[in-house]
């Protein structure tokens, strides 16, 4: 083999593993498990009810893996991962340290399924469906999922740090992020919308009622009466692992949160920044006004971010937080479907 032979090499393998990323989704179907575990979506919704009585915020913490699993390598449970001896896990990663919460509510779910339907479901399944669940439960939309997909065998915190937005990120940022995902600026308005329940800590807005931009004062596009009730909320000597809500309706998915823009209430910076930059104001406008159109920018958007796939060696854990026991040699095999390994190629 000569030498531009051997530097075309990582060319093509980057070229196959796309093309093999962007034919993942087809594989993605609604009802996958109706033959397999017909009572999947069922149990996982039931779930989801009790989660939403015994904690309201909880429903709302699970909604949000899906962003943070999808954007990271794909739609595969990576998050979910803990960490081992040999591999940092993304749960501690800086977006997600102290910030993603309620993983026991997916344990709960997995815990069901496998009783049900063991060594079926996949944990990267399971996080799509209770995302939607979150949202139909809250007062929001319900859509019809498209299922199938399977669990990385591994996790990336460095990934993790290098991809997800910071609460500080401004639209310009948000907007380059989505795109890479060729998810558009209409998509980037409406997934944002997901905040319309839910709370976050002081600490992701401190900078902005106290060091805007280091200018050592608030943010000046907070609404006066709202900047006051945060300064109560999150004092500059105060406990910063303090919530606060993130629009007016914390526990019902509306379209108050984009109401909330419009008045300069939005609680975190990569929220009001979506009002204040051009681009992304006229959606904020529009599903201020029209709560239809955000339910159905929303599901687009949940729907197109769901598909996102990596290509990578998967299978479907018996628990969301290990990969399953194997002999190690079996990862060296053929990479068609190991049916006793439950490994497979997506």
């Amino acid at each position: 083999m000569d030498t531009n032979q051997l530097m075309m090499m990582p060319l093509l393998l980057l070229i196959f593993l796309l093309h093999i990323a962007s034919v993942a989704s087809s594989y993605l179907q609604p009802g996958f498990y109706s033959n397999t575990c017909p009572q999947a979506e069922f149990i996982v919704r039931d779930v989801m009810k009790k989660a939403l009585i015994r904690e309201p915020r909880s429903v709302a913490s699970v909604m949000r893996f899906q962003f943070h699993d999808c954007f990271v390598n794909g739609c595969d449970a990576s998050m979910l991962l803990d960490d081992t001896p040999t591999m940092l896990g993304e749960k501690l990663a800086l977006s997600n340290i102290n910030s993603l919460r309620s993983f026991e509510v997916v344990d709960e779910v997995k815990e069901a399924l496998e009783k049900a339907c063991p060594g079926v479901v996949s944990c990267a399944d399971i996080i799509i469906m209770a995302s939607r669940d979150a949202v139909a439960l809250t007062g929001g939309p319900y859509w019809e999922v498209r299922l199938g997909r399977l669990d990385s065998l591994t996790a990336n915190q460095e990934d993790s740090n290098n991809i997800m937005p910071s609460p500080r990120a401004n639209a310009s940022a948000l907007i380059d992020l989505f795109h890479k995902y060729n998810l558009s600026v209409k998509d980037l308005v409406a997934l944002s919308g997901s905040h319309s329940i839910g709370q976050a800590r002081c600490f992701s807005i401190m900078f902005r009622l106290y060091n805007q931009s280091g200018t050592g004062k608030p943010d000046p596009t907070i609404d006066p009466e709202y900047r006051k009730v945060l300064n109560k909320l999150c004092p500059l000597d105060g406990d910063q692992e303090v919530t606060g809500n993130l629009d007016a309706t914390p526990v019902v998915f509306d379209n108050q949160y984009f109401k909330d823009l419009v008045a300069g209430r939005g609680f975190l910076n990569s929220d009001q920044t979506l009002f204040t930059f051009p681009e992304t104001r006229k959606f904020v406008k529009l599903y201020s006004r029209h709560q239809n159109e955000f339910f159905e920018a929303f599901v687009e958007g949940m729907l197109k971010m769901g598909d996102l796939q990596s290509g990578r060696p998967g299978e479907v854990r018996r628990n969301c937080r290990v990969v399953n026991a194997r002999r190690t040699h079996l990862l060296l095999e053929s990479p068609n479907i190991m049916e006793n390994e439950n490994i497979a190629i997506i």
